[in-house]
């Protein structure tokens, strides 16, 4: 009984504390109801014809309409006239479901054969009514496709301004210095002004809506943690990874790499997570309006690039840690760099926003030229002062004594390129070219963002496949205990690998240097169109444009810069692992490069838009410049081919061919360079190698055979002689062992016995040095032995015969 009594207790009390809303609710819906009763009927028969006009005398005016503010008019009242086509196809949804539920009353039509019949005033009532519901139909669908023409004119209405403005942004806009540029800053325009005012009530109702009761709790917590994650998030972050880096890398230059990547990755994290943590305490509710949630959405990608600005800025400078820095860079020359990575990023955000937040609202050209102005401003000015402020920092070192870093080539090309991008973004200014001052300063920023990014990305890949497979380390000693393989071939796969990764690495950049700023891509984009263009159908559309001769020129320098630094990387890193000799790796080398430059030749005609298969203009000349003059060198280079296959001679080999004999040094495409014993060189065309007989001495690893003729007068002891001569032979460190010396009777002459002693040396380069040797020590021993070589006698009996005939002649009378 108690408990009977609670529940009824309770219950008053919740109709007690529920009757004003229940109140309210019912007052509302009685409201409604006089509302919709007193709200006149529209008649849409004569409405939708007047919408139909009404759009057909827009596309008419927008096709040849060029004024900005006219064609501003028009996207409003196509706009307008979408949302009250909207607003009368609505308002007959209740007449076509009342038409349904007085259908369902009368009930389908009975069927012919079940016998029934019904009077002729429902037929005739269901027939009127299905009538009208046919007419509603029609009227409904005639809205819903006045409605949809307007929204698409509206969008090609918006296509169109964004195209005249990139058209009107491409002339002379006047120079900074003049009255035009700084126009939007005292003669506010009406129209802007009413757009900015729009879209900033917009952002303050979805600021004060995240802040209403219920969701200011979740807001708060999200901007706390967008704080946390920004400040101690990332210090410990930081932190944690440089100890990981220290104390559980294994050592080497892996160390540095992973540091200075963690670096960069912890910065640009922190960034990402701030600026998503911020938009969901924002427009988390989804009363949000679609501008303010595509604005959002643009300043959240556009946090990717700035944390990338700063993480990479962070890792290149290393000003915590000096000892740790990548590359090699003074401390004094970091330290004042340091606040220029911040402020760029800071800069670009800034200017970045105000952009997307013209392209939300949709300013005039004016106020778009004035933003552009502005970034092209600062970002130029800032790269000026990073060259001119480590200039005066490296002169400030050299007067005090103290020696700044060497800097390479490549880093002087980058500071020259800086300097003079800076100087031209601010001459761009000065003449009135906006748009290409303001391209080429995201231009600037963009290419840091890239190169920076290879540049880490390029030391951790090498660094991490070193270390891989470095027998010091433990995985290194897993991986050739588990293969059992040397570890030369350990060395051999790391360099592979890290040329695979680079390789990638390289690609991707050229991909996103030909595919735009991060002003106009982001990196979802790029990727698709990385998809896109190296799936195959990214060269076969191509056409010869101007763009496409600037893409061309641009692969035909990437090409060749890539083709030289994988020759340098094969012919100083990868193929000095291997067993191979000398001559084989200039012979790979040499068919590589060729094989390569004629790559890079089709690929750049293929961008140019000449395709591979309609390219029979170009193998008629050749056909035609063959018969005629390129016989000789066509046939060189056929042979150079045939050489670099076949190898019939290599680089390294002792030849002889036509009374010239010498070391070849290198196989070119027409001809082959061979080095005389006097250092001189010989250019023999590639055709006469194949073509006449050539002798290689070095052919198979030939030995040298060291023989010397020696006469002895006929009284000596040949047995005596014979074992001074071996003696000489076996004491000489160059004569081999197997097979051994040898001393042979060569022949008996009036001059005396003829001895032949021959030797073995291990190559044919050995012979003339070792024969010197012999020599100088055989005519020693023999002189100590009291033994003399044979005199030659053939003039002196010459002499003796012709003064007999002399002397017999005078006795004559």
């Amino acid at each position: 009984m108690f408990k009977l009594k609670s529940f009824f207790a309770l219950l008053m009390l919740a109709l007690v504390a529920f009757a004003p809303a229940l109140s309210l609710a019912a007052d509302d819906a009685v409201s409604a109801a006089q509302e919709q009763d007193e709200q006149p009927k529209v008649n849409a028969a004569v409405e939708l014809p007047k919408m139909q006009k009404i759009l057909d005398k827009i596309k008419g005016q927008v096709s040849g309409e060029t004024s900005e503010s006219k064609l501003n008019q028009l996207n409003e009242m196509a706009l307008e006239l979408s949302g009250s086509a909207d607003t009368l196809g609505q308002a007959l949804l209740p007449d076509r479901q009342q038409l349904d539920a007085q259908l369902a009353v009368l009930g389908p039509a009975p069927k012919s054969d079940s016998g029934m019949k019904e009077t002729a005033e429902v037929v005739r009532k269901r027939s009127a009514l299905e009538s009208q519901k046919a007419k509603m139909d029609a009227q409904i669908k005639q809205a819903e496709g006045i409605k949809n023409g307007a929204l698409m004119l509206s969008s090609q209405i918006v296509n169109l301004r964004r195209d005249q403005l990139k058209s009107q942004l491409a002339l002379n806009s006047g120079s900074i210095f003049g009255p035009r540029f700084w126009a939007p800053v005292f003669n506010s325009q009406d129209l802007d002004g009413e757009k900015i005012n729009d879209f900033l009530s917009e952002l303050q109702d979805t600021a004060a809506m995240s802040w209403e009761s219920g969701w200011r709790f979740g807001t708060i917590a999200w901007l706390v943690a967008a704080m946390l994650v920004m400040t101690l998030g990332r210090r410990y972050s930081e932190e944690f990874l440089a100890w990981v880096s220290i104390h559980k890398m294994p050592e080497g230059r892996l160390r540095r790499s992973f540091l200075a990547a963690t670096i960069a990755l912890t910065t640009l994290a922190a960034v990402v997570l701030t600026f998503n943590f911020i938009a969901l305490a924002l427009t988390r509710r989804d009363e949000v309006s679609t501008d303010v949630q595509d604005f959002v959405d643009r300043l959240v990608q556009l946090s990717v690039f700035c944390g990338l600005i700063a993480g990479l800025g962070r890792a290149f400078l290393s000003t915590r840690r000096p000892s740790w820095r990548l590359p090699a860079l003074s401390n004094e020359v970091a330290l004042a760099l340091k606040p220029f990575p911040p402020i760029t990023a800071v800069l670009v955000f800034i200017f970045q926003t105000v952009e997307a937040f013209n392209y939300s609202v949709g300013t005039s050209l004016n106020t778009t030229i004035f933003a552009n102005g502005l970034t092209a401003l600062l970002i130029g000015s800032t790269a000026l002062a990073i060259s001119v402020r480590t200039n005066r920092v490296r002169r400030r070192m050299a007067l005090a004594g103290t020696p700044p870093e060497a800097r390479s080539t490549v880093v002087g090309l980058i500071q020259m390129a800086l300097t003079l991008t800076a100087v031209a973004i601010l001459l761009s200014l000065i003449i009135g070219y906006v748009t290409l001052a303001r391209y080429l300063s995201y231009e600037v920023i963009w290419c840091g963002i890239l190169f920076g990014s290879f540049y880490f990305l390029s030391h951790l890949v090498n660094d991490g496949c070193e270390s891989l497979f470095s027998t010091n380390n433990s995985s290194g000693k897993r991986i050739q205990s588990s293969l059992n393989i040397d570890e030369r071939h350990l060395q051999q796969a790391a360099t592979v690998l890290a040329a695979i990764g680079k390789t990638f690495l390289i690609l991707f950049v050229a991909l996103a240097l030909l595919n735009g700023t991060f002003a106009s891509s982001t990196p979802i984009e790029l990727l698709q169109k990385a998809i896109e263009f190296w799936g195959g159908k990214g060269l076969e559309s191509l056409n010869i444009v101007p763009a496409h001769m600037v893409n061309a020129i641009i692969c035909l320098i990437v090409g060749i810069y890539v083709l030289r630094s994988v020759r340098r990387w094969l012919d100083n890193d990868f193929l000095p692992k291997t067993t191979m000799d000398v001559g084989m790796r200039v012979s790979l080398v040499t068919l590589f490069s060729n094989i390569g430059y004629v790559l890079i030749i089709l690929l750049t005609l293929s961008i140019m838009g000449l395709q591979w298969n309609k390219l029979a203009w170009i193998v008629s000349a050749l056909s035609v410049g063959i018969g005629f003059g390129l016989q000789e060198i066509v046939k060189n280079f056929i042979s150079g081919l045939i050489l670099l296959t076949e190898r019939p001679v290599k680089v390294g080999d002792l030849v002889s061919i036509s009374g010239i004999e010498g070391d070849i040094r290198r196989i070119n495409v027409r001809a082959t360079e061979i080095q005389l014993s006097d250092k001189s060189t010989v250019i023999v065309p590639n055709s006469q190698l194949i073509s006449q007989n050539v002798r290689n001495a070095t052919m198979g690893n030939a030995q040298g055979v060291v023989t010397i003729l020696l006469t002895f007068p006929l009284d000596i002891d040949p047995v005596q002689v014979r074992e001074i001569l071996l003696e000489v032979y076996n004491e000489n460190e160059r004569i081999l062992e197997t097979p051994e010396p040898s001393v042979s009777f060569k022949d008996l002459t009036p001059q005396g016995i003829v001895l032949s002693v021959t030797g073995n040396v291990a190559g044919q380069r050995q012979i003339s040095g070792a024969k010197s040797d012999l020599l100088f020590d055989i005519l020693t021993r023999l002189r100590k032995e009291g033994i003399m070589l044979s005199a030659p006698q053939t003039m002196i009996i010459e002499r003796r015969h012709q003064a007999a005939v002399a002397a017999a002649e005078e006795q004559m009378p």
